[in-house]
């Protein structure tokens, strides 16, 4: 309990419970060596608050009660950084890191280097004014990220006022612990939620959350690895090593990597690079590598920088860990175009970062390719840390009891029998049943997902119901359906029926293009359906189109345009889309071009921009002429790249493909947002 003297002055009593707070939180949030109970813990906090109400002329923005205290935005804000963010060059050998190693030699025989794991996290910015923090910032694209520094300030770790009035700016790796990791996935396993992907993940969905409150129950840490800009000394002393640095942000108070070493020989760097992954398992964090940097920070202005990455670091990337586990079972489901998909069940298994215990299979011919067999010990690993996969089987450890397994006969869902086109060469097992109750609902949820018809409140729960008490059978028995039936479901009233309905009727407009999309054709995404109503205009002309009319479509082969043909003389198919028609279901295009300024380009989407949605950002392009695609390849015209742009963004460097963000693309489209 806090023992704060009755007798100290409002100004002082505040100074005192300050400091003690934000020591207490450190040793608990931070240090995980608490030196008081919660309770204690919770009075100083609540007498910390209302001391501060009670004395607003005494306000302090560094105070330990402003960790979670804003209001939660409407968006983020854009942040222009004063020095470019850019990323590392990627190693993925120990022979490429010899080369990069070898250039610099040739240049500065005596380097040193400083060995750091690499963080498995999100990059952000911290800008400090008078040495109290003002700005916290994503990377972004490297030169404008979002304005996230209500959620920064809800990480414990870094300090909300130095001891020193310094201007600096430096540079950080946000991550989740592997314990909060693993905590937060049991609680919204428990409640029915879906789970997090991987800390990576979690910890960047958790800074970009608009609610400061979500950011706090995170529990996010950061390593500040680098000073960005200003001096870390009051009298202006500037360093000369890298390492001088980071002891120096340490003694600020800032956490850094405590795992580095200073290196000059090749044979240690690679041995302390082995050294790191070998006990990736035992850090409270994730790591995908190791960086590699100069450490003279002079040497460093000597070798410069390149385009997007500087010339005196690397990051050499581990490979994906593998580890062995048992395959119990082998089960099959069945998707929304009838293909028979394999998954593994596995004795479950620690890999990067997570617990895995079932992984995909892909087709009979992948189990075949890698003898996997029944009971096998096998070999998983994550590929780009993030989906199981299974390498292959371990033979020499089978006992005999090891069987083969056989894709089935009959499908799982519906009994009916499956088939294999052998002669195309597909993979794919499908299930003959276009009636199939687990492709008919997974068809429909297609349906009504949000790039296709967005019919809001239509989930899979619902699809079920809907199902199950027989109100429909297809998709066009949506446009049949009345508020009193769906009121009468289960978990349904009157309110949540007429919200349905009034999204199933509003999805009657969306035009052919959202239409050819969720009628689920095989191989037809949304950028094959756009270019098939951009050419055909009418659910009744894309029907009748050949299949030499659909190759001439760009990007189109015969397979896609097989796959349209056939699916347009199915009678059942044929009978769906007339009842469509029946249904006032607009088949026909309502793109009309606003202009042709984008004809003969193709855009690229990354990241997520600070205004407009995917879709939005889309439809713009394609109302100007313009395509967009998935992909970057040299036939791309420029790369739109948002915050957190990823591998996209990297493939457009390397093409040389011109990058733009928001603003740019609103400027090209002719819009003024100012």
């Amino acid at each position: 309990m806090d023992k704060t003297s009755s007798t100290a002055s409002p100004a002082e009593e505040l100074r005192r419970l300050r400091e003690k707070v934000a020591y207490h939180a450190k040793k608990y949030y931070v240090d995980d060596a608490p030196e008081i109970s919660d309770y204690d813990y919770d009075m100083m906090y609540r007498r910390l608050l209302d001391l501060e109400q009670a004395h607003p002329e005494f306000a302090d923005p560094t105070s330990p009660t402003h960790r979670v205290g804003g209001k939660p935005l409407d968006k983020f804000e854009k942040v222009t950084h004063a020095v470019k963010m850019n990323s590392l060059s990627d190693v993925f050998s120990f022979d490429e890191l010899g080369e990069f190693l070898d250039r610099v030699l040739a240049v500065l025989p005596d380097a040193s280097y400083s060995v750091e794991p690499k963080i498995d996290g999100l990059s952000v910015s911290l800008i400090y004014r008078g040495g109290v923090l003002v700005t916290g910032a994503t990377r972004g694209d490297g030169i404008v990220g979002e304005d996230v520094t209500q959620n920064i300030k809800t990480i414990f770790s870094i300090p909300l006022r130095l001891p020193e009035p310094l201007d600096i700016t430096v540079r950080g790796e946000v991550y989740m612990p592997r314990s909060v990791f693993n905590m937060l996935n049991e609680k919204r396993e428990a409640e029915g939620k879906p789970l997090m992907a991987n800390p990576r993940n979690a910890a960047a969905g958790s800074l970009r959350q608009l609610d400061p409150r979500i950011a706090a129950e995170r529990r996010l840490d950061i390593f500040v690895f680098n000073l960005q800009e200003g001096s870390l000394w009051v009298d202006g002393h500037a360093p000369v090593s890298h390492t001088e640095t980071l002891d120096r942000l340490a003694e600020l108070g800032f956490t850094t990597v405590q795992e580095r070493k200073l290196l000059s020989a090749k044979q240690d760097i690679i041995e302390h690079i082995k050294y790191l992954g070998s006990r990736r398992d035992d850090f409270a964090y994730d790591i995908d590598g190791a960086v590699i940097k100069l450490d003279s920070l002079e040497w460093r202005r000597v070798l410069g920088e390149g385009t997007n990455t500087p010339k005196w670091a690397v990051a050499y990337k581990y490979p994906p860990e593998t580890k062995p586990t048992r395959l119990i079972d082998i089960t099959v489901a069945v998707g929304r175009t009838g293909v028979l998909t394999p998954a593994a069940v596995l004795e479950p298994v620690r890999l990067a970062g997570t617990t895995v215990s079932r992984a995909t299979l892909h087709n009979i011919d992948f189990i075949r390719e890698r003898g996997i067999m029944l009971g096998d010990t096998v070999l998983v690993r994550k590929a780009g840390d993030i989906i199981p996969e299974i390498v292959g089987s371990v033979p020499e450890k089978r006992d005999g009891t090891e069987r083969p397994f056989r894709m089935p006969e009959r499908c799982p869902s519906c009994g009916e029998p499956v088939s294999r086109d052998e002669d195309s060469g597909e993979a794919a097992v499908r299930c003959t049943n276009s009636a199939c109750p687990a492709q008919l609902s997974r068809s429909l949820e297609h349906f009504a997902s949000k790039n296709a018809m967005n019919i809001e409140g239509l989930g899979p729960q619902i699809i079920e119901l809907l199902l199950d008490t027989g109100l429909i059978t297809d998709a066009a028995d949506l446009y049949s359906l009345r508020a009193e039936q769906i009121a009468a479901l289960d978990r349904m009233g009157e309110q949540s029926a007429a919200n349905l309905i009034a999204a199933i009727d509003r999805s009657r407009s969306a035009g052919l293009e959202r239409l050819i999309y969720a009628l689920g054709i095989r191989n037809v995404g949304e950028v094959a359906a756009a270019s098939l109503a951009g050419r055909f205009r009418t659910l009744d002309a894309c029907a009748a189109a050949t299949t030499e009319e659909l190759c001439e479509l760009e990007d189109f082969g015969k397979i896609t345009a097989d796959c349209i043909t056939e699916f347009f003389t199915h009678p059942q198919n044929i009978a769906l889309c007339r009842r469509l028609t029946d249904a006032g279901v607009l088949t026909e295009s309502v793109a009309r071009a606003v202009d042709t300024r984008f004809a003969g380009m193709t855009f690229v989407l990354t990241g997520s921009l600070p205004t407009l949605t995917r879709s939005e950002a889309s439809a713009l392009i394609k109302e100007r002429g313009g395509k967009c695609a998935g992909s970057v390849s040299k036939k791309t015209t420029f790369v739109v790249a948002g915050a957190d742009a990823g591998s996209k963004l990297t493939k457009a460097h390397e093409l040389d493909i011109p990058t733009i963000d928001e603003a740019e693309l609103l400027r090209m489209c002719g819009i003024d947002k100012s």
